[in-house]
């Protein structure tokens, strides 16, 4: 990431409060200790984006197909013998 701004260890435990002004904005950092690359700081993709609502009423099952009972006299009784001994 080409112009991305940099911030020491130290600077960032003396004033992160910059940093994170700059991460709140889109702003990624690299992060250096003594000179050296440690790190990358980069934001979240966006605490504002909007996730659309779940669809409301009652479930569509009609596309699914009839599943006859072929083992037990019930649905209780199929998955009582499921359960097994325990």
């Amino acid at each position: 990431m080409a112009g991305m701004k940099t911030v020491s260890v130290g600077e960032l435990r003396q004033n992160p409060t910059a940093m994170i002004d700059d991460l709140e904005q889109g702003e990624p950092y690299t992060l250096t200790r003594h000179s050296r690359p440690v790190g990358t700081i980069i934001p979240v993709a966006s605490s504002t984006t909007i996730i659309a609502p779940k669809r409301g009423g009652p479930a569509d099952t009609s596309s699914i197909a009839r599943h006859e009972l072929r083992t037990a006299g019930s649905v209780d009784e199929l998955l009582e013998d499921e359960k097994g001994e325990w």
